[in-house]
């Protein structure tokens, strides 16, 4: 066998024992590694990558972490980075353009990497602008913003700063992030597959299948008025669109409607699908590019906090903190039921529900301490108002399962799963503090 032929077997070898080695034999603290095995994974085969990358990355890394806001020379600012370990950033003003409020030079100087192939990527933001740069050598780095956008921008980035934001997974860890979400949106049998899959690993959802058929024939006669549809999609556009809402909010189902009758017992569904869901970066984006639309998912809501009329949602920015609050404590400020916007009442599909349960008197005696445009598909599905005698199901009520769910499902391939069902009291003020943040959704007590 001629010498060469045993060249690629060697190099292989060396790379896999390298790899061994900078896994499991940490360097000393000082030294710094050429590369680490994480940044070149993406190099590899991807039968081999990219299993390795899903273990270290996921959809979280596409949320980007806020390590502070520079303002001025005098006020540096210091953070740890992901792929640099020491950086600072400060804000110089200067009017290169000759315009009425000029612009400025956000300065960033970046070191002590962990390693020659690493990278940081930043978001950068005002009320009025939101962009993005990355760094890959250590040194100094500058990002300029030739002119404020009037005043208002320029008083408020004097005043607080632009604030940065730090992509904790890197360029890498965030392209895999994204290629995480991408196929959630698909409406094909990959779209599906990964739906469940990202279910699975982020929210421990078991999607265990039922018998076939996978349709239950229901008699109308055994269904009610109120009777509580969850319902769940796991393909297409908003089968993606619900699964990114379940894994936020905690709920394992995606929409929610509810059975209603006529006096001449004629069968209707009731829904409502108006949302109101608020990120704070995504909001600051979408201002920019559908202000009106924009206008009418948010900016009402945040002025009905703030208790103004009419202000954009950089007025509403600047406004909160003349006030000595903050953003994230308007977000906190709990909805209120009784609250009219130009489009009616703010109606997600689960306080639709809810409002009618309210008006029915389910939440009585204390109905008036409760805000259901609080409440999330999650607080409604746990609320101890169905049914707790299986014996009084309906006959075709898990009909052909092997397993006896406490609740009816009436279609899917999946058994549907919907954790606490029926098990929360409701008290004064319900949800209207409560956290939701994967994968244990910790729910304080009386929150």
């Amino acid at each position: 066998m001629p010498p060469t032929s045993s060249a690629p077997s060697l190099l292989s070898s060396s790379f896999f024992l390298f790899f061994t080695v900078s896994f499991f034999f940490p360097l000393p603290h000082a030294a710094k590694l050429p590369f680490r095995p994480r940044d070149v994974l993406p190099l590899l085969p991807r039968q081999i990558s990219w299993p390795i990358l899903n273990s270290l990355h996921s959809a979280v890394d596409l949320l980007p972490s806020f390590v502070g806001a520079a303002s001025s020379p005098n006020d540096t600012l210091e953070w740890k980075g992901a792929c640099f370990f020491k950086n600072r950033a400060w804000m110089e003003f200067h009017n290169k353009t000759s315009s009425e409020f000029g612009g400025g030079t956000l300065h960033i100087k970046v070191s002590n990497a962990h390693s020659w192939t690493c990278m940081d990527l930043y978001v950068f933001a005002t009320p009025y602008r939101v962009t993005w740069d990355y760094y890959f050598l250590s040194r100094e780095h500058t990002f300029v913003f030739k002119e404020w956008e009037g005043k208002a921008e320029f008083e408020y980035v004097k005043n607080r700063g632009v604030s940065i934001f730090l992509m904790q997974a890197g360029m890498l860890g965030t392209l895999q992030a994204l290629w995480d979400v991408f196929p959630l949106f698909t409406n094909t049998g990959w779209g599906e597959n990964s739906n469940i899959g990202f279910l699975k690993k982020h929210m421990g959802a078991s999607f265990e299948q039922r018998p076939q058929p996978w349709v239950t024939n229901i008699s109308v006669d055994d269904i009610h008025s109120g009777d509580f549809l969850a319902i769940s999609k796991i393909r297409g556009r908003w089968g993606g669109f619900e699964t990114l809402e379940k894994w936020v909010s905690g709920a394992y189902a995606g929409h929610t409607a509810v059975c209603l009758k006529d006096s001449e017992g004629k069968l209707w569904v009731g829904e409502s699908g108006h949302e109101n869901e608020k990120v704070a970066s995504v909001m600051t984006v979408w201002n920019q590019i559908q202000p009106e639309y924009a206008a009418n998912m948010w900016n009402e809501a945040l002025n009905k906090r703030l208790g103004s009329q009419g202000l954009s949602l950089p007025d509403i920015l600047v406004e909160v903190e003349n006030h000595g609050s903050s953003f994230d404590e308007l977000l906190t400020i709990p909805e209120q039921d009784n609250w009219l916007y130009t489009d009616g009442k703010s109606t997600s599909c689960v306080a639709f529900i809810l409002e009618m349960y309210k008006e029915a008197g389910l939440f009585d005696p204390i109905a008036s301490y409760i805000q259901v445009t609080e409440f999330t598909i999650k607080d409604a599905y746990t609320l101890n108002f169905f049914e707790n005698d299986s014996s009084r199901l309906p006959k075709w009520c898990n009909d052909g399962d092997n397993v006896k769910l406490p609740f009816c499902q009436i279609r899917g391939k999946y058994r549907m799963e919907l954790p606490g069902y029926n098990s929360m009291e409701p008290y004064p003020h319900m949800n209207e503090r409560c956290p939701s943040l994967p994968p244990k959704y910790s729910r304080p007590q009386n929150c």
